[in-house]
């Protein structure tokens, strides 16, 4: 039994990706299709990567964390080894997010310090204008 192929465009379609990334997948040897003439073939195989990196940039990972993790498969062994990189570049990641979100609500709290500043000097002096001539 022939091993179930797929083109660019199923592939395109399937993820909601183009077909300029797919080929970029490809130029960066992600993925390896074969060619029928001018068709490239993709295997399953190349599904599952493209499918897993996909995974892994909506975690906000990026390519060479996700590569890197998929290229740890093995599956002969019980994959201990990609599982445990996996969770470190998670841990990092949301630390990352973390921090970031941290980040956000200290400016939030300053620009509302600055805002409530602002208009409690306009109430106080409501003589101010905008004009330099005044």
């Amino acid at each position: 039994m022939a091993e179930q192929t797929y083109t660019i465009s199923e592939l395109s379609r399937e993820f909601g990706i183009t077909t300029r990334t797919i080929r970029y997948y490809e130029e960066k040897a992600l993925i390896h299709p074969r060619r029928q003439g001018q068709t490239r073939l993709y295997s399953n195989a190349d599904r599952v990567r493209i499918k897993l990196i996909l995974r892994g940039k909506r975690i906000g990972m990026t390519l060479e964390e996700s590569v890197s993790v998929i290229d740890l498969y093995d599956p002969n062994n019980n994959n201990a080894t990609q599982l445990q990189a996996l969770v470190t570049t998670v841990q990092e990641r949301r630390a990352a997010l973390l921090q970031q979100k941290a980040d956000i609500d200290d400016t939030l709290s300053s620009l509302g310090e600055v805002e409530q500043l602002c208009s409690r000097a306009l109430q106080e002096n409501p003589l101010v204008t905008d004009s330099p001539d005044s």
